[in-house]
């Protein structure tokens, strides 16, 4: 692990010399695999990293209004019967929550849409059983610190930090997440041919694994 972090560490120096941009950029990370069947071994993952990348907009399916979340309530369900409202939803929220007991109900009304996207409520992270303020809260703070991994092909691509913050924070989001997906590949670490990280506007630093 420790020759990891030092290829990380080099890695980030090189996309630190690269051109400042006007915006700040997201560190990407790309995790490369190999011997790798995505229907058949795919991996649906929350993890919780150390070291929170930003706020993501959440929104959630209550029966009554919450002011600690963005929501939609069971009589507002009907609005969305318009596909391009749908979609208009689906884009403008990172991610949805829901109260256990409209599950049915976002199914029948959001899911045509929200399952395509990856952003059904799911058991893992998002269905409440009981949506009281204390659990909205909790739920939230767990999101704003959780990365989704979903595999749709032979290679993982996802945001793990911004260009602000420290070098150390960014390698300890890389190995907490590479080491959850490592976890939950059929042949572990022969399924990795390499990792790569970028930050939005560069090319992609390549990072042997031994």
């Amino acid at each position: 692990m420790m020759e990891l972090k030092e290829q990380l560490k080099k890695a980030l120096e090189e996309l630190r010399k690269t051109n400042k941009r006007k915006f700040i950029q997201t560190v990407d990370l790309i995790i490369n695999l190999q011997k790798f069947d995505a229907r058949k071994d795919s991996v649906n993952i929350f993890v919780s990293v150390p070291h929170k990348i930003k706020d993501k907009k959440v929104c959630a399916f209550l029966e009554v209004k919450n002011n600690n979340v963005e929501t939609i309530t069971k009589e507002e369900f009907k609005r969305y019967s318009d596909k391009k409202e749908l979609k208009k939803l689906v884009k403008k929220f990172d991610f949805f929550i829901s109260q256990a007991s409209l599950m049915p109900a976002v199914a029948t009304t959001f899911g045509r849409v929200l399952g395509p996207a990856g952003k059904m409520p799911s058991p893992q992270l998002g269905i409440l059983p009981n949506p009281d303020e204390k659990s909205i809260k909790e739920i939230i703070q767990k999101i704003n610190s959780s990365v989704k991994i979903r595999t749709k092909e032979p290679s993982i691509k996802i945001a793990i930090g911004k260009e602000n913050m420290k070098d150390e924070e960014i390698i300890e989001n890389i190995i907490t997440v590479y080491n959850a997906v490592l976890k939950n590949l059929p042949r572990n670490k022969e399924n990795i041919k390499n990792i790569e990280i970028k930050f939005t506007m560069t090319k992609p630093q390549k990072i042997k694994l031994n």
